[in-house]
């Protein structure tokens, strides 16, 4: 199968509590995700964003899915341009900060500190390499990084730090795809190997971009679909990313998406998928009627 339609996470709180997904004897994770994978064929982890993932994880999600199941995972915030409290950090290497106390920037990290997270993520992902189930890790850069040489330079620097492995890049400015940006953005992706994110999102902010169907690299193309609500995409960053993500796509909307997929789909090796509108169970619905209508 080319075309590997899944949800950004598994494991949303809001999910959980809502009951609809997940039968009420599937309580534990290994029975969430032996369920989810019986339905659907990737997931994108999200966790991996907000802390370092582990090779002991990677290996029991790796033990716990079928032949031929997909993760991405998202890579983490500090290596992205986002922000991240000292506590996002593994224990022992809170030692090494002049301030253990301070947010956290990438740049303002001791260099032995950025050389070993970028190590021990690396790591993380082995088991799944060794599977045959990493599909991509996602960098999906904010806002506040846009169009410019030295934004350029910057993603550069962070995908080289992936050594080989598959990557996909999200921006999140509209500036990269404006104008004459969007063929040097394109060719940015490229020339480093990584797959362009299509996104589908509110237009008309300028943290959104538009949907750009064009492959960057022949193994792997992403589409994320984050929704369509205006009202809640810039909700503050501190309140729950399941809040931000409320939508239900309406069935002429994934009709109208079909073609453009499908295209896309032929011009790559594979192809995957992801709801993010992962607010109770809206990602699970969404993904489920877009398989109907494949």
């Amino acid at each position: 199968m080319s075309l590997l339609v899944g949800t950004a996470s598994w494991t949303d709180p809001t999910l959980i509590a809502c009951g609809r997904f997940y039968p009420p004897e599937v309580r534990t994770p290994e029975a969430r995700l032996r369920h989810y994978a019986g339905q659907f064929p990737m997931v994108e982890v999200d966790s991996s964003y907000y802390a370092l993932p582990s090779a002991r994880n990677a290996r029991l999600w790796a033990e716990r899915t079928p032949p031929g199941f997909v993760f991405d995972l998202k890579a983490f915030r500090l290596f992205t341009g986002h922000g991240a409290l000292p506590t996002a950090l593994p224990a022992d290497l809170r030692g090494a900060l002049s301030d253990p106390a301070a947010p956290l920037g990438y740049r303002a990290l001791p260099g032995e500190v950025r050389d070993e997270l970028w190590h021990r993520f690396r790591q993380a992902l082995l088991p799944l390499h060794a599977a045959g189930k990493l599909g991509a890790v996602l960098f999906q850069f904010p806002p506040w990084v846009q169009a410019g040489r030295r934004s350029e330079a910057l993603v550069e620097e962070r995908i080289d730090r992936m050594a080989g492995a598959p990557v996909a890049v999200e921006f999140r400015h509209r500036s990269w795809f404006e104008d004459g940006q969007r063929a040097r953005t394109l060719a940015l992706l490229r020339a480093l190997g990584a797959a362009h994110v299509v996104v589908d999102s509110p237009p008309g902010f300028d943290n959104s971009v538009p949907a750009v169907w064009e492959a960057t690299n022949a193994d792997l193309a992403l589409v994320r679909l984050h929704g369509r609500n205006a009202a809640t995409w810039n909700t503050p960053a501190h309140r729950a990313s399941s809040g931000r993500f409320q939508y239900e796509y309406a069935d002429a909307e994934l009709a109208a998406l079909l073609p453009q997929l499908r295209r896309l789909e032929a011009s790559v090796a594979q192809m995957h998928v992801v709801f993010n509108t992962n607010h109770e169970d809206q990602g699970q619905n969404n993904a489920r009627r877009l398989l109907r209508l494949l």
